[in-house]
């Protein structure tokens, strides 16, 4: 992991931007159930589309049932924090 990110060190259910990753934009310590998962989301460099727009419409159609997954799927965190 790059620039000292340690799953055990970063904080449950808080994104944070990763601008030195290579292809995903956002990385989160996702917890639930009494359990821990580093998920990476979101392409570098891809921004959402605001509210109610076709893209933003799309997205979460799209990604519906990924979603719907809830804390520790990437589309949940996708959805929360770029769309």
């Amino acid at each position: 992991m790059s620039k000292g990110l340690i799953k055990s060190a970063m904080d449950c259910n808080k994104p944070r931007a990763t601008p030195d990753h290579p292809k995903k934009s956002h990385v989160v310590k996702a917890c639930a159930d009494g359990k821990e998962k580093l998920i990476r989301f979101g392409q570098q460099g891809v921004k959402g589309s605001p509210e109610g727009s076709a893209r933003n419409k799309a997205f979460k159609a799209r990604h519906a049932d990924n979603i719907a997954k809830g804390k520790m799927s990437a589309a949940y965190w996708a959805d929360r924090v770029k769309w």
